[in-house]
């Protein structure tokens, strides 16, 4: 998304704080319960010890047992924290982001420590549960690439890691996403949880992996130790074979939208600014040669055959015109044998042009145009979401769905919607953009409907 998306989307909100930190109490409660389990298990040399039945020996329990008590004491922590700045006036979003983001962390950390902690009785099958790898199945890499049916996916406020919005606004479409997308920067480790738990629920998770640090702003456009030269050259090497790694523990596929929207001009990755000069110390071709250098590693890692790997620009509308020239998008494209899908990032926006229809045509039509004629992958419109500034969103949706029932966009085989209200500057306004699937109940009718129009390639559970 471009610089219209706030800076820290999922920024805590008073509500959202006091939801946390329910959140985090319950987190608590299942640990102490976990923890009581864990201690009156016979296997548990830690009771033992005490019970002067052995030596004192560091063991396995010890060392879980240590660990989530750890992780214990940090969530009680970061919600102490968390509730401060809640009610600390003079607290900023971007403080209050911060502790929320280390406590989503630390809730992940909490799902394998907790799948971990659970005992096997020596000739007793062990029920799976959807935190334990081992119990989450997936399809084939080949069968999510391509797929029977259109996917149909959301970006909702902490999901996959909380479910309570995305399942609340599934409800009242009436239909069961099978994707969900979510964000990741570089200065964080691989979040497993993120991929058992999407699919635990039979979703494919889609990660948004941005090289910069999580808590970036998308007005801070230079991160020199995230330039391509950086990242080429080896920079960051021990961390993305460590991540690739982690993909393959996991056993699960995930899809990967690597440094999405490099045809802009406000993001770190791209190659030049608005007048065409160097952005951040890339240069010409970095862009390219980063995306195979990543893909490589992973290659090398043995973690390709889990990644579906998305190349995914900006719709062309409003790219400045050093950006729309012919070959430019050609020249970012890294070649079929790195990429599985093209997607596009594409939002109906209050700014509009004078020829703008509102339509699906309008919005897409030119892109679309475009990546076919650079590649024949499936597309995947990868972050997309429609503004109800103007009071053209229902019948923008009602276009949308009309589009990707149109027999000539056989090859577009799904969206993931942007279904957040962000506030943010745009043209030193403030401003805030709702683009939320549930908005207004035409909006919402309209989306609903859209999954019945005739031609319709969605084979959705109803719900």
């Amino acid at each position: 998304m471009s610089t219209s998306k706030q800076t820290n989307w999922w920024a805590a909100s008073s509500k959202r704080a006091r939801l946390t930190a329910l959140g985090a109490t319950a987190i608590v409660a299942a640990l102490l319960a976990t923890s009581a389990f864990v201690w009156a298990s016979p296997e548990n040399e830690v009771r033992e010890t005490i019970l002067g039945l052995q030596e004192p020996e560091p063991s396995a329990s010890d060392k879980l047992l240590a660990e989530r008590n750890a992780l214990l004491s940090q969530l009680v922590d970061l919600k102490s924290d968390l509730e401060a700045l809640d009610a600390d006036l003079t607290a900023t979003e971007e403080e209050k982001a911060a502790i929320q983001q280390a406590l989503w962390t630390a809730e992940g950390q909490l799902d394998a420590a907790t799948a971990a902690a659970v005992p096997k009785t020596p000739g007793k099958t062990t029920t799976k549960t959807p935190t334990s790898t081992a119990a989450v199945t997936a399809p084939a890499k080949a069968a999510i690439v391509n797929p029977a049916a259109q996917y149909f996916g959301m970006f909702t406020e902490q999901a996959p890691f909380n479910w309570a919005t995305y399942d609340a606004t599934a409800a009242k479409v009436g239909y069961t996403p099978n994707t969900v997308g979510y964000f990741g920067g570089w200065d964080e480790a691989f979040r497993p949880s993120a991929v058992t738990r999407a699919w635990s629920r039979g979703t494919l998770p889609i990660l948004t992996w941005e090289s910069r640090p999580i808590l970036a702003g998308n007005d801070e456009i230079l991160a020199p130790e995230y330039s391509l030269p950086q990242i080429i050259g080896g920079a960051h090497d021990e961390y993305l074979k460590q991540y690739a790694r982690d993909i393959i523990a996991t056993g699960l596929p995930l899809g990967i939208r690597l440094d999405h929207e490099m045809n802009g001009v406000w993001y770190p990755w791209s190659e030049t600014d608005s007048a065409g000069n160097s952005l951040n110390g890339n240069s010409k071709g970095d862009y390219v040669k980063m995306w195979q250098h990543v893909h490589d590693i992973f290659e090398a890692e043995g973690a390709n055959s889990l990644v579906v790997w998305i190349w995914a620009p900006n719709i062309t509308n409003n790219l400045p015109g050093t950006h729309k020239t012919a070959g430019f998008l050609q020249d970012l494209y890294p070649g079929d044998e790195y990429v599985d899908w093209v997607g596009l990032s594409g939002y109906l926006r209050p700014a509009y042009k004078p020829e703008n229809d509102f339509s699906f045509d309008y919005t897409f039509g030119a892109s679309l145009d475009e990546l076919r004629g650079i590649t024949s992958k499936p597309i995947f419109l990868a972050e997309i979401g429609a503004s109800e500034t103007g009071g053209h969103k229902a019948a923008w949706i009602t276009s949308l769905f009309e589009g990707l029932a149109d027999p000539e966009n056989s090859d577009v085989i799904g969206f993931s919607w942007f279904s957040l209200a962000v506030t943010s500057y745009t043209e030193g306004v403030r401003a805030t953009n709702d683009w939320r699937i549930d908005s207004r109940a035409d909006s919402l009718a309209a989306f609903a409907a859209g999954f019945a129009i005739p031609g319709s390639r969605f084979a959705l559970a109803p719900n």
